[in-house]
């Protein structure tokens, strides 16, 4: 599914967490004064201490596998009064064009989860920002992200450009510009947003229609840099994106690695967990992962795969006893000797 790579550690304090008063409140701390009549003077123990960032670590859903993704909270809002609609109007919608297996064809789509569909990634990725931009809670942003004061053509910027929300349909063709001219795999657009959304949460910002330009093309940048196994340098964007420099895209990547910590690794727990979601609001929008009917030829090969995939965990588990048999033996002639001696 890709290379991992470890993180690191910034100098600086991280951003990405502050002890809020609930947290607090919930785990006091016991200072020395606190005095029990059993056991006298009681100190806390640091573990105890540590748990309100502890728990705020376990509620990013770019670190943590069990948080819930935040473009998925962001839809529901919307998927909620299109249901409501559909029920009210006695619609619905996408029943009619949608196929189903039956007794005599199955249907089957192409997309799994270490080989996602590339087109239908990249729709359901921009649907994912564009919720993002559309249900924001403010404008929070910061000028290395600001579209008129680092703008990437030489075409005056409009007034409105803070203003007005990007379609989804706009979004769709910047991101696929740049996927098609680089030749990014969608493995990369799902860590794309794995990146975006970690952002967000670390540097407590907002993507809106004065940022959401460049805050996507420097998630795409380090995307491509850490996922795929040929990477795009900078300079390859700039020749995609003609009136950009290389200094700004190299300011804009600092930048964005400082926000981040230096953390990109993405666990293959999350990147999984990113996958399902995006199928879900995928459905949740009628945007049908394309299907075609499960042929003889694409059956043998799902049984082939099946049958590679069956020998290779058989050859783990064997290997797995071969090692454990090896350190019992060790163990028996290690108290052998014991006994001897």
């Amino acid at each position: 599914m890709g290379g991992s790579v470890s993180c690191c550690i910034s100098p600086r304090e991280s951003p990405k967490i502050h002890r809020r008063e609930v947290e607090l409140e919930e785990c006091p701390i016991t200072t020395t004064e606190e005095v029990s009549e059993d056991t006298g003077t009681y100190l806390q123990h640091i573990s105890d201490r540590e748990l309100p960032d502890e728990l705020a670590q376990e509620t990013n859903p770019s670190d943590h596998p069990r948080a819930s993704t935040l473009f998925l909270n962001k839809s529901q809002t919307d998927v909620r009064e299109k249901r409501k609609s559909n029920y009210l109007n006695h619609m619905s919608p996408g029943l009619l064009t949608k196929k189903y297996s039956s007794c005599s064809t199955i249907f089957l789509d192409d997309s799994t989860v270490s080989q996602p569909n590339l087109k239908s990634t990249i729709k359901c990725v921009a649907l994912a920002m564009y919720y993002h931009i559309k249900n924001r809670d403010s404008n929070r942003s910061l000028d290395i992200f600001d579209e008129k004061k680092h703008p990437l053509t030489r075409e005056k910027v409009p007034d409105d450009y803070a203003v007005v929300d990007p379609e989804h349909k706009l979004i769709y063709r910047f991101i696929r510009t740049l996927f098609s001219s680089a030749q990014l795999t969608a493995e990369c657009a799902i860590v794309t947003l794995v990146y975006l959304e970690r952002l967000l949460t670390y540097a407590e910002m907002d993507i809106c229609p004065c940022n959401w330009k460049r805050i996507v093309l420097g998630a795409i940048l380090l995307a491509s840099k850490v996922w795929d196994d040929q990477a795009v340098w900078n300079v390859d964007y700039c020749q995609i994106l003609k009136d950009i420099t290389v200094e700004d895209m190299n300011e804009m990547e600092r930048h964005f690695l400082e926000l981040l910590q230096f953390n990109i690794n993405v666990p293959a727990s999350v990147y999984a967990k990113y996958y399902f979601d995006l199928r879900s609001l995928a459905d949740d929008n009628n945007l049908s992962f394309p299907l075609e009917p499960l042929s003889n030829k694409r059956a043998q090969k799902l049984e082939a795969i099946s049958r590679l995939c069956e020998d290779k965990y058989k050859d783990l588990s064997k290997s797995s006893m071969r090692r454990s048999a090896s350190v019992d033996n060790m163990v028996g002639i290690k108290n052998s000797n014991a006994v001897l001696s």
